[in-house]
């Protein structure tokens, strides 16, 4: 038997009962259960190892997150020292758990996610740089994106983003990007931006030269800037992103739209999505579409289109449904990335949360605040 291990410091999100203590958290582990000691005086809720699933945990620089899915609930527990976390790592994989390794991902691949994030809508073409009005379309892009009061009661900020699959494919939080040029030489067949791009090609039926979204013909936006990750319990748990890029011109988002406009846009689109994030994670990609397409209900003038795939990841016992949809409306387009593991229920509120975007991007006196 291992010697129990007694962690100290630590928040929980979301609260183990509706309104309840996040922090202080003490966490105690041994061979049989996770407890967790929350507020003075301390309520214990103690949940055996095989109750848990999905377990991992992930280290920073300063900091460690561990992360359980209990009865349907993805919880998150945030930690500002990395005092425990080589005896709390042997205690995760001893059970079954998985090791994030962030470092890896922001270093190896960082490449590969800031070359989707400006092909999301608008291609890795080429882009002439502008002109334009300035601080004011910066703000109206800003505006334009999800915030915590678009969300129902019981959503957050999410307190590990980067451990998300989602953070493999949007742009950092509120960080405005001004996309450089990009050459229109295609990348070496053997690259893994050259294998994703195939898969989302071969399935839309469009050559690597004529391709908008990935390929040759595809233009940069002037302004890129992504929200928050937000995650909710609801739906078995659910976490939302989303990212705006303004255009100089309503050409460049009326041809992008006839791309997207194809039968098979939305499925291939969550296809080509989930074969970048196994990518990222070392895993083979798929070679043929295997999402399906969703088409977000909304009443308002502008153009939508979605699709969604499972997401299978090597040692993770879950397979979530990774959504995209894209919008678009004047110089604006708009990506929402979705997770969820109850699909096709949270289908109504993704449709929702495209309605908001969408008529922001309709009107310029529709912002968020």
């Amino acid at each position: 038997m291992s010697t129990p291990l007694r962690s100290e410091g630590w928040s929980v999100q979301p609260s183990f009962v509706p309104h309840g203590t996040v922090a202080p958290v003490t966490l105690l582990a041994d061979d049989d259960a996770l407890t967790q000691l929350a507020g003075e005086p301390a309520v214990a809720w103690q949940t055996p190892w095989t109750e848990l699933s999905n377990v991992q945990i992930v280290g920073f620089a300063r900091s460690m997150a561990l992360f359980a899915t209990v009865s349907g609930v993805r919880y998150c527990w945030r930690n500002p020292s990395r005092s425990d976390f080589e005896a709390l790592r042997a205690i995760v994989l001893a059970h079954g758990g998985v090791v994030a390794r962030q470092r890896r991902r922001a270093g190896i691949y960082s490449v590969a996610v800031i070359v989707l994030i400006a092909a999301l809508a608008g291609g890795i073409g080429s882009w002439l740089y502008r002109n334009s009005s300035g601080s004011n379309v910066i703000a109206e892009t800003r505006n334009v994106n999800l915030t915590l009061r678009d969300l129902p009661t019981g959503w957050y900020p999410s307190p590990a983003p980067s451990a998300s699959p989602l953070y493999n494919l949007f742009s950092a939080a509120g960080k405005l990007e001004k996309p450089s040029t990009t050459p229109t030489t295609l990348p070496k067949k053997t690259s893994i931006w050259a294998k994703v791009s195939n898969v989302f090609q071969q399935c839309v039926g469009v050559s690597a030269h004529r391709d908008r979204v990935y390929g040759a013909a595809g233009q940069q936006p002037e302004y890129q800037v992504s929200s928050k990750i937000f995650d909710s319990p609801s739906f078995g748990g659910i976490e939302v992103v989303s990212t705006t890029q303004y255009y100089v011109t309503t050409t460049m988002v009326h041809r992008d739209t006839a791309e997207m406009s194809r039968r098979n846009f939305g499925s291939c689109f969550a296809t080509s999505n989930v074969a970048l994030v196994r990518a990222v994670y070392r895993a083979s990609v798929p070679t043929s579409n295997t999402g399906t397409n969703f088409r977000p209900a909304t009443f308002l003038r502008g153009w939508s289109r979605g699709g969604e795939a499972q997401l299978t990841l090597p040692s993770v016992s879950e397979t979530p449904h990774l959504v995209m949809v894209e919008i678009t409306n004047g110089h604006y387009e708009v990506t929402l990335g979705v997770l969820t593991n109850d699909w096709p229920k949270a289908a109504t509120f993704v449709s929702g949360l495209t309605g908001t975007l969408l008529s922001r991007i309709e009107s310029t006196t529709s912002k968020s605040v």
